[in-house]
Protein backbone atom coordinates (compact mmCIF):
# COMPACT_ATOMS: atom_id res chain seq x y z
CA UNK A 1 0.00 0.00 0.00
CA UNK A 2 1.84 3.05 -1.29
CA UNK A 3 -0.52 5.61 0.21
CA UNK A 4 -1.75 6.25 3.76
CA UNK A 5 -4.48 3.94 4.97
CA UNK A 6 -8.02 5.24 4.52
CA UNK A 7 -11.07 4.85 6.74
CA UNK A 8 -14.77 5.52 6.17
CA UNK A 9 -16.32 6.80 9.44
CA UNK A 10 -20.07 6.22 9.76
CA UNK A 11 -21.96 7.80 12.66
CA UNK A 12 -25.13 9.92 12.87
CA UNK A 13 -23.52 11.99 15.63
CA UNK A 14 -21.51 14.77 13.93
CA UNK A 15 -19.50 15.51 17.08
CA UNK A 16 -18.38 11.89 17.42
CA UNK A 17 -17.35 11.81 13.74
CA UNK A 18 -15.29 14.96 14.15
CA UNK A 19 -13.47 13.60 17.20
CA UNK A 20 -12.74 10.30 15.47
CA UNK A 21 -11.68 12.03 12.25
CA UNK A 22 -9.23 14.26 14.12
CA UNK A 23 -7.80 11.26 15.96
CA UNK A 24 -7.28 9.26 12.76
CA UNK A 25 -5.88 12.22 10.84
CA UNK A 26 -3.27 12.68 13.56
CA UNK A 27 -2.34 9.05 12.94
CA UNK A 28 -1.76 9.78 9.22
CA UNK A 29 -4.94 7.95 8.20
CA UNK A 30 -7.11 9.47 5.47
CA UNK A 31 -10.76 9.87 6.50
CA UNK A 32 -14.07 9.93 4.64
CA UNK A 33 -17.26 10.60 6.63
CA UNK A 34 -20.86 9.44 6.31
CA UNK A 35 -23.80 10.35 8.53
CA UNK A 36 -25.78 7.15 8.07
CA UNK A 37 -25.62 3.71 6.49
CA UNK A 38 -27.25 4.63 3.19
CA UNK A 39 -24.76 7.47 2.66
CA UNK A 40 -21.92 5.09 3.50
CA UNK A 41 -23.03 2.61 0.84
CA UNK A 42 -23.24 5.39 -1.73
CA UNK A 43 -19.71 6.58 -0.92
CA UNK A 44 -18.32 3.06 -0.98
CA UNK A 45 -19.53 2.77 -4.57
CA UNK A 46 -17.31 5.67 -5.64
CA UNK A 47 -14.54 6.00 -3.07
CA UNK A 48 -11.67 3.66 -2.29
CA UNK A 49 -11.30 3.02 1.44
CA UNK A 50 -9.43 0.32 3.34
CA UNK A 51 -11.59 0.03 6.48
CA UNK A 52 -15.15 0.94 7.52
CA UNK A 53 -15.65 2.09 11.12
CA UNK A 54 -19.34 2.39 11.98
CA UNK A 55 -21.56 3.05 14.96
CA UNK A 56 -24.01 0.25 15.69
CA UNK A 57 -27.11 2.25 16.59
CA UNK A 58 -28.18 4.60 13.77
CA UNK A 59 -31.54 5.49 12.22
CA UNK A 60 -32.40 3.83 8.93
CA UNK A 61 -29.59 1.47 7.91
CA UNK A 62 -27.91 0.67 11.24
CA UNK A 63 -24.40 -0.65 11.77
CA UNK A 64 -25.31 -4.34 11.67
CA UNK A 65 -27.31 -3.86 8.45
CA UNK A 66 -24.41 -1.90 6.97
CA UNK A 67 -22.07 -4.72 7.94
CA UNK A 68 -24.28 -7.23 6.11
CA UNK A 69 -24.36 -5.06 2.98
CA UNK A 70 -20.60 -4.49 2.98
CA UNK A 71 -19.68 -8.15 3.49
CA UNK A 72 -22.05 -9.15 0.68
CA UNK A 73 -20.87 -6.52 -1.83
CA UNK A 74 -17.24 -5.93 -0.77
CA UNK A 75 -16.14 -9.09 1.07
CA UNK A 76 -12.52 -7.92 1.25
CA UNK A 77 -13.40 -4.69 3.10
CA UNK A 78 -12.95 -4.88 6.92
CA UNK A 79 -15.75 -3.44 9.08
CA UNK A 80 -15.27 -2.37 12.70
CA UNK A 81 -18.34 -1.77 14.88
CA UNK A 82 -18.41 0.78 17.70
CA UNK A 83 -21.14 0.30 20.26
CA UNK A 84 -22.15 1.22 23.77
CA UNK A 85 -24.22 -1.93 23.93
CA UNK A 86 -21.39 -4.43 23.62
CA UNK A 87 -21.64 -7.95 24.92
CA UNK A 88 -20.20 -11.33 24.08
CA UNK A 89 -23.40 -12.45 22.25
CA UNK A 90 -23.33 -9.27 20.18
CA UNK A 91 -19.64 -9.78 19.41
CA UNK A 92 -20.33 -13.35 18.30
CA UNK A 93 -23.18 -12.16 16.06
CA UNK A 94 -21.03 -9.43 14.51
CA UNK A 95 -18.10 -11.78 13.91
CA UNK A 96 -20.45 -14.39 12.41
CA UNK A 97 -21.69 -11.76 9.98
CA UNK A 98 -18.17 -10.84 8.96
CA UNK A 99 -17.08 -8.00 11.25
CA UNK A 100 -13.33 -7.51 11.48
CA UNK A 101 -13.61 -6.33 15.10
CA UNK A 102 -15.64 -4.27 17.56
CA UNK A 103 -14.85 -1.52 20.09
CA UNK A 104 -16.93 -0.62 23.14
CA UNK A 105 -17.95 2.90 24.14
CA UNK A 106 -16.55 4.84 25.84
CA UNK A 107 -13.54 3.88 23.76
CA UNK A 108 -9.91 4.52 24.56
CA UNK A 109 -8.07 6.23 21.69
CA UNK A 110 -5.11 3.83 21.87
CA UNK A 111 -7.42 0.82 21.75
CA UNK A 112 -9.32 2.24 18.79
CA UNK A 113 -6.13 3.05 16.88
CA UNK A 114 -4.77 -0.42 17.62
CA UNK A 115 -7.96 -2.04 16.35
CA UNK A 116 -7.96 0.06 13.17
CA UNK A 117 -4.25 -0.62 12.63
CA UNK A 118 -4.99 -4.37 12.67
CA UNK A 119 -7.69 -3.91 10.05
CA UNK A 120 -5.41 -1.74 7.91
CA UNK A 121 -2.68 -4.38 8.15
CA UNK A 122 -5.17 -6.97 6.95
CA UNK A 123 -6.20 -4.72 4.05
CA UNK A 124 -2.54 -4.29 3.10
CA UNK A 125 -2.03 -8.05 2.95
CA UNK A 126 -5.19 -8.54 0.91
CA UNK A 127 -4.14 -5.84 -1.54
CA UNK A 128 -1.22 -8.04 -2.54
CA UNK A 129 -3.48 -11.05 -3.14
CA UNK A 130 -4.76 -12.01 -6.60
CA UNK A 131 -7.86 -10.10 -7.67
CA UNK A 132 -9.91 -13.27 -7.82
CA UNK A 133 -9.51 -13.78 -4.10
CA UNK A 134 -12.07 -11.10 -3.42
CA UNK A 135 -14.69 -12.59 -5.68
CA UNK A 136 -17.87 -14.28 -4.58
CA UNK A 137 -17.90 -18.01 -4.06
CA UNK A 138 -21.38 -19.06 -5.17
CA UNK A 139 -21.68 -22.46 -6.75
CA UNK A 140 -18.23 -23.85 -5.98
CA UNK A 141 -19.68 -27.17 -4.81
CA UNK A 142 -22.02 -27.59 -7.76
CA UNK A 143 -21.04 -30.26 -10.22
CA UNK A 144 -21.81 -33.77 -11.38
CA UNK A 145 -18.24 -34.92 -11.98
CA UNK A 146 -17.03 -37.91 -10.00
CA UNK A 147 -14.51 -35.69 -8.21
CA UNK A 148 -17.22 -33.38 -6.86
CA UNK A 149 -19.52 -36.26 -5.94
CA UNK A 150 -16.69 -37.69 -3.83
CA UNK A 151 -16.03 -34.30 -2.20
CA UNK A 152 -19.67 -33.94 -1.15
CA UNK A 153 -19.68 -37.49 0.22
CA UNK A 154 -16.55 -36.81 2.28
CA UNK A 155 -18.04 -33.59 3.67
CA UNK A 156 -21.23 -35.42 4.61
CA UNK A 157 -19.27 -38.12 6.45
CA UNK A 158 -16.94 -35.66 8.19
CA UNK A 159 -19.88 -33.54 9.37
CA UNK A 160 -21.10 -36.28 11.71
CA UNK A 161 -18.00 -36.12 13.92
CA UNK A 162 -15.69 -33.59 15.52
CA UNK A 163 -12.35 -34.58 13.93
CA UNK A 164 -10.22 -31.79 12.49
CA UNK A 165 -10.62 -31.40 8.73
CA UNK A 166 -7.93 -30.11 6.36
CA UNK A 167 -9.24 -28.71 3.08
CA UNK A 168 -6.70 -28.69 0.25
CA UNK A 169 -6.89 -27.25 -3.23
CA UNK A 170 -5.96 -24.35 -5.49
CA UNK A 171 -7.25 -20.84 -4.85
CA UNK A 172 -10.84 -20.42 -5.97
CA UNK A 173 -11.85 -24.07 -5.76
CA UNK A 174 -14.34 -23.55 -2.93
CA UNK A 175 -12.54 -24.39 0.31
CA UNK A 176 -14.41 -21.86 2.45
CA UNK A 177 -17.75 -22.91 0.98
CA UNK A 178 -16.84 -26.53 1.78
CA UNK A 179 -16.05 -25.50 5.37
CA UNK A 180 -19.39 -23.73 5.70
CA UNK A 181 -21.25 -26.70 4.25
CA UNK A 182 -19.48 -29.00 6.70
CA UNK A 183 -20.55 -26.76 9.60
CA UNK A 184 -24.14 -26.49 8.36
CA UNK A 185 -24.37 -30.28 8.05
CA UNK A 186 -23.06 -30.88 11.58
CA UNK A 187 -24.69 -30.87 15.00
CA UNK A 188 -22.96 -27.52 15.58
CA UNK A 189 -24.94 -25.73 12.85
CA UNK A 190 -26.81 -23.55 15.37
CA UNK A 191 -23.53 -22.45 16.99
CA UNK A 192 -21.04 -19.91 15.60
CA UNK A 193 -19.07 -20.46 12.41
CA UNK A 194 -16.07 -18.16 12.83
CA UNK A 195 -13.42 -17.61 10.17
CA UNK A 196 -9.95 -16.15 10.31
CA UNK A 197 -7.63 -15.73 7.34
CA UNK A 198 -4.24 -16.58 8.82
CA UNK A 199 -2.46 -15.03 5.85
CA UNK A 200 -4.19 -11.68 6.23
CA UNK A 201 -2.46 -10.67 9.48
CA UNK A 202 1.17 -10.08 10.40
CA UNK A 203 2.36 -12.59 12.96
CA UNK A 204 2.28 -10.03 15.77
CA UNK A 205 -1.43 -9.39 15.23
CA UNK A 206 -2.54 -12.92 14.36
CA UNK A 207 -1.96 -14.16 17.90
CA UNK A 208 -4.18 -11.50 19.47
CA UNK A 209 -6.86 -12.19 16.84
CA UNK A 210 -6.84 -15.89 17.63
CA UNK A 211 -6.41 -15.94 21.39
CA UNK A 212 -7.63 -12.52 22.50
CA UNK A 213 -5.99 -10.49 25.25
CA UNK A 214 -6.38 -9.26 28.80
CA UNK A 215 -6.63 -5.65 29.90
CA UNK A 216 -3.17 -4.11 30.02
CA UNK A 217 -1.56 -6.79 27.82
CA UNK A 218 -0.10 -4.00 25.63
CA UNK A 219 -0.62 -0.32 24.90
CA UNK A 220 -4.23 0.13 23.80
CA UNK A 221 -5.54 -3.00 25.55
CA UNK A 222 -7.87 -1.15 27.91
CA UNK A 223 -10.41 -3.97 28.11
CA UNK A 224 -10.35 -7.74 27.92
CA UNK A 225 -10.96 -8.87 24.32
CA UNK A 226 -12.03 -12.38 23.35
CA UNK A 227 -10.24 -13.88 20.35
CA UNK A 228 -11.78 -15.76 17.44
CA UNK A 229 -11.23 -19.10 19.17
CA UNK A 230 -13.38 -18.20 22.17
CA UNK A 231 -15.99 -16.57 19.94
CA UNK A 232 -16.30 -19.91 18.12
CA UNK A 233 -16.88 -21.85 21.36
CA UNK A 234 -19.45 -24.59 20.74
CA UNK A 235 -19.17 -24.14 17.00
CA UNK A 236 -16.60 -24.28 14.21
CA UNK A 237 -13.40 -22.27 13.70
CA UNK A 238 -12.22 -22.06 10.09
CA UNK A 239 -8.48 -21.42 9.85
CA UNK A 240 -8.02 -20.28 6.26
CA UNK A 241 -4.54 -20.13 4.69
CA UNK A 242 -3.08 -22.17 7.53
CA UNK A 243 0.09 -22.65 5.49
CA UNK A 244 0.96 -18.98 5.98
CA UNK A 245 1.29 -19.27 9.79
CA UNK A 246 4.81 -18.69 11.12
CA UNK A 247 6.61 -21.35 13.21
CA UNK A 248 6.13 -19.34 16.42
CA UNK A 249 2.36 -19.30 16.05
CA UNK A 250 2.34 -22.92 14.85
CA UNK A 251 3.55 -23.97 18.30
CA UNK A 252 0.59 -22.24 19.97
CA UNK A 253 -1.88 -23.62 17.45
CA UNK A 254 -0.57 -27.13 18.11
CA UNK A 255 -1.24 -26.76 21.84
CA UNK A 256 -4.66 -25.28 21.15
CA UNK A 257 -5.72 -28.19 18.94
CA UNK A 258 -4.18 -30.84 21.19
CA UNK A 259 -5.39 -29.56 24.54
CA UNK A 260 -8.50 -27.62 23.53
CA UNK A 261 -7.40 -24.77 25.78
CA UNK A 262 -5.76 -21.37 25.49
CA UNK A 263 -4.29 -18.51 27.47
CA UNK A 264 -5.15 -14.95 26.39
CA UNK A 265 -2.27 -12.57 25.73
CA UNK A 266 -1.23 -10.91 28.98
CA UNK A 267 -3.10 -13.47 31.05
CA UNK A 268 -2.29 -16.56 33.07
CA UNK A 269 -5.70 -18.23 33.25
CA UNK A 270 -6.26 -21.32 31.11
CA UNK A 271 -9.53 -21.20 29.18
CA UNK A 272 -11.13 -24.47 28.06
CA UNK A 273 -12.84 -24.35 24.67
CA UNK A 274 -15.14 -26.63 22.68
CA UNK A 275 -14.35 -25.92 19.03
CA UNK A 276 -14.34 -27.98 15.86
CA UNK A 277 -11.30 -27.01 13.77
CA UNK A 278 -11.39 -26.83 9.98
CA UNK A 279 -8.26 -25.59 8.21
CA UNK A 280 -7.56 -24.82 4.57
CA UNK A 281 -4.53 -24.15 2.41
CA UNK A 282 -3.37 -24.12 -1.20
CA UNK A 283 0.23 -24.64 -0.12
CA UNK A 284 2.15 -27.98 -0.35
CA UNK A 285 2.36 -28.65 3.39
CA UNK A 286 4.26 -31.93 2.99
CA UNK A 287 7.05 -30.13 1.13
CA UNK A 288 7.01 -27.34 3.72
CA UNK A 289 7.44 -29.96 6.46
CA UNK A 290 10.50 -31.37 4.66
CA UNK A 291 11.99 -27.87 4.38
CA UNK A 292 11.35 -27.18 8.05
CA UNK A 293 8.81 -24.43 7.30
CA UNK A 294 5.82 -26.21 8.83
CA UNK A 295 5.77 -28.35 11.97
CA UNK A 296 5.28 -32.03 11.26
CA UNK A 297 3.30 -32.61 14.47
CA UNK A 298 0.91 -29.75 13.60
CA UNK A 299 0.49 -31.11 10.08
CA UNK A 300 -0.63 -34.48 11.44
CA UNK A 301 -2.97 -32.81 13.92
CA UNK A 302 -4.60 -30.90 11.05
CA UNK A 303 -4.61 -33.69 8.50
CA UNK A 304 -6.98 -36.02 10.35
CA UNK A 305 -9.67 -35.84 7.67
CA UNK A 306 -8.12 -34.52 4.44
CA UNK A 307 -10.46 -33.32 1.68
CA UNK A 308 -9.06 -32.05 -1.62
CA UNK A 309 -11.14 -29.69 -3.75
CA UNK A 310 -10.37 -30.42 -7.42
CA UNK A 311 -9.41 -27.65 -9.87
CA UNK A 312 -12.09 -26.72 -12.37
CA UNK A 313 -10.02 -27.93 -15.34
CA UNK A 314 -10.19 -31.52 -14.03
CA UNK A 315 -13.94 -31.59 -13.52
CA UNK A 316 -15.04 -32.67 -17.00
CA UNK A 317 -18.43 -31.32 -17.99
CA UNK A 318 -18.86 -29.29 -14.81
CA UNK A 319 -17.67 -26.06 -16.49
CA UNK A 320 -20.69 -25.92 -18.81
CA UNK A 321 -23.02 -26.79 -15.92
CA UNK A 322 -21.50 -24.14 -13.66
CA UNK A 323 -21.55 -21.49 -16.38
CA UNK A 324 -25.22 -22.18 -17.06
CA UNK A 325 -26.23 -22.07 -13.40
CA UNK A 326 -24.16 -18.97 -12.73
CA UNK A 327 -25.81 -17.19 -15.65
CA UNK A 328 -29.23 -18.18 -14.30
CA UNK A 329 -28.27 -16.52 -11.02
CA UNK A 330 -26.22 -13.55 -12.20
CA UNK A 331 -28.39 -12.58 -15.19
CA UNK A 332 -31.41 -11.57 -13.05
CA UNK A 333 -29.08 -9.86 -10.52
CA UNK A 334 -27.86 -7.63 -13.36
CA UNK A 335 -31.33 -6.90 -14.83
CA UNK A 336 -30.93 -9.56 -17.56
CA UNK A 337 -33.42 -12.26 -16.45
CA UNK A 338 -33.82 -13.84 -19.90
CA UNK A 339 -30.13 -14.03 -20.73
CA UNK A 340 -28.90 -17.48 -21.79
CA UNK A 341 -25.90 -18.92 -23.65
CA UNK A 342 -25.94 -19.73 -27.35
CA UNK A 343 -24.59 -23.31 -27.62
CA UNK A 344 -21.46 -22.08 -29.45
CA UNK A 345 -20.83 -19.51 -26.70
CA UNK A 346 -21.21 -22.13 -23.97
CA UNK A 347 -18.81 -24.43 -25.81
CA UNK A 348 -16.21 -21.64 -25.89
CA UNK A 349 -16.55 -21.06 -22.14
CA UNK A 350 -16.34 -24.80 -21.43
CA UNK A 351 -13.18 -25.06 -23.51
CA UNK A 352 -11.11 -22.76 -21.27
CA UNK A 353 -8.92 -24.05 -18.44
CA UNK A 354 -9.89 -21.31 -15.90
CA UNK A 355 -6.72 -21.25 -13.75
CA UNK A 356 -8.56 -19.07 -11.21
CA UNK A 357 -11.17 -21.84 -10.93
CA UNK A 358 -14.79 -21.09 -10.00
CA UNK A 359 -14.00 -17.60 -8.73
CA UNK A 360 -12.54 -16.61 -12.09
CA UNK A 361 -15.41 -18.26 -13.96
CA UNK A 362 -17.98 -16.44 -11.82
CA UNK A 363 -16.37 -13.05 -12.51
CA UNK A 364 -16.32 -13.83 -16.22
CA UNK A 365 -20.00 -14.88 -16.30
CA UNK A 366 -21.05 -11.73 -14.47
CA UNK A 367 -19.09 -9.63 -16.95
CA UNK A 368 -20.92 -11.37 -19.80
CA UNK A 369 -24.24 -10.73 -18.05
CA UNK A 370 -23.49 -7.00 -18.01
CA UNK A 371 -21.69 -6.48 -21.32
CA UNK A 372 -23.27 -8.91 -23.81
CA UNK A 373 -25.13 -7.25 -26.65
CA UNK A 374 -28.43 -9.13 -26.66
CA UNK A 375 -31.00 -9.21 -23.85
CA UNK A 376 -31.74 -12.86 -24.54
CA UNK A 377 -28.57 -14.60 -25.65
CA UNK A 378 -24.83 -14.50 -25.08
CA UNK A 379 -23.14 -15.05 -28.44
CA UNK A 380 -19.82 -16.66 -29.28
CA UNK A 381 -18.60 -13.20 -30.30
CA UNK A 382 -19.46 -11.89 -26.81
CA UNK A 383 -17.41 -14.67 -25.23
CA UNK A 384 -14.45 -14.18 -27.58
CA UNK A 385 -14.39 -10.44 -26.87
CA UNK A 386 -14.40 -10.92 -23.11
CA UNK A 387 -11.79 -13.70 -23.28
CA UNK A 388 -9.45 -11.27 -25.01
CA UNK A 389 -10.09 -8.71 -22.29
CA UNK A 390 -9.49 -11.43 -19.71
CA UNK A 391 -6.08 -12.08 -21.27
CA UNK A 392 -5.19 -8.39 -21.23
CA UNK A 393 -6.45 -7.47 -17.76
CA UNK A 394 -5.82 -10.66 -15.83
CA UNK A 395 -3.44 -12.80 -17.82
CA UNK A 396 -6.19 -15.13 -19.03
CA UNK A 397 -6.10 -18.05 -21.42
CA UNK A 398 -6.07 -16.27 -24.78
CA UNK A 399 -2.84 -14.49 -25.65
CA UNK A 400 -2.84 -10.76 -26.32
CA UNK A 401 -2.47 -9.67 -29.99
CA UNK A 402 1.06 -10.10 -31.27
CA UNK A 403 0.96 -7.48 -34.03
CA UNK A 404 0.43 -3.74 -34.22
CA UNK A 405 2.60 -3.00 -31.19
CA UNK A 406 1.85 -5.28 -28.25
CA UNK A 407 2.11 -2.66 -25.51
CA UNK A 408 0.05 -0.17 -27.51
CA UNK A 409 -2.66 -2.72 -28.28
CA UNK A 410 -2.78 -3.88 -24.66
CA UNK A 411 -3.14 -0.31 -23.41
CA UNK A 412 -5.87 0.37 -25.95
CA UNK A 413 -7.84 -2.73 -24.96
CA UNK A 414 -7.47 -1.89 -21.27
CA UNK A 415 -8.64 1.68 -21.76
CA UNK A 416 -11.66 0.61 -23.82
CA UNK A 417 -12.61 -2.01 -21.22
CA UNK A 418 -12.33 0.53 -18.40
CA UNK A 419 -14.44 3.11 -20.21
CA UNK A 420 -17.12 0.58 -21.09
CA UNK A 421 -17.30 -0.72 -17.52
CA UNK A 422 -17.59 2.83 -16.14
CA UNK A 423 -20.36 3.57 -18.62
CA UNK A 424 -22.27 0.38 -17.82
CA UNK A 425 -21.99 1.04 -14.08
CA UNK A 426 -22.92 4.75 -14.32
CA UNK A 427 -19.46 5.57 -12.94
CA UNK A 428 -19.95 3.34 -9.90
CA UNK A 429 -16.35 2.28 -9.33
CA UNK A 430 -17.16 -0.76 -7.24
CA UNK A 431 -19.63 -2.07 -9.81
CA UNK A 432 -17.12 -1.37 -12.57
CA UNK A 433 -14.53 -3.49 -10.74
CA UNK A 434 -17.05 -6.33 -10.46
CA UNK A 435 -17.82 -6.08 -14.19
CA UNK A 436 -14.14 -6.34 -15.03
CA UNK A 437 -13.48 -9.08 -12.50
CA UNK A 438 -10.73 -7.17 -10.73
CA UNK A 439 -10.34 -5.75 -7.23
CA UNK A 440 -11.30 -2.15 -6.50
CA UNK A 441 -7.66 -1.33 -5.83
CA UNK A 442 -6.62 -2.71 -9.23
CA UNK A 443 -9.38 -0.67 -10.85
CA UNK A 444 -8.20 2.56 -9.22
CA UNK A 445 -4.62 1.82 -10.25
CA UNK A 446 -5.68 1.17 -13.84
CA UNK A 447 -7.80 4.35 -13.94
CA UNK A 448 -4.81 6.38 -12.75
CA UNK A 449 -2.54 4.67 -15.27
CA UNK A 450 -4.85 5.64 -18.14
CA UNK A 451 -5.67 9.13 -16.85
CA UNK A 452 -9.31 8.26 -16.15
CA UNK A 453 -9.51 9.17 -12.43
Amino acid sequence: MNRPGSVLLVDDDVAVRKVLAALLTQGNIAVTEAGHGAEALEKLGKTLVDVVVTDLRMPGVDGMQLLEQVTARWPDLPVILITAHGSVPLAVEAIKKGAADFVLKPFDKDELLFTISKALAKAKHQAAAPASAAAGSEGELWGESQAMVEVRELISKAATGTATVLLRGESGTGKELAARQLHQSSKRKDKPFVTINCGAFPDTLLESELFGYEKGAFTGAVNRKLGRVELADGGTLFLDEIGDVTPATQVKLLRLIQERELVRLGGNQTVKIDVRFVAATHRPLEEMVKRGEFREDLFYRLNVVPITLPPLRSRGGDIALLATRLMQKLGPENARPKLRFHPDALALVAGQSWPGNVRQLRNFIERLAVLSGSDDEVSAADVERELKREATLLGGNIAAPSSGGLDERRAQVEREALLEALKKSNDNRTQAARILGISRRTLYNKLAEHGLE
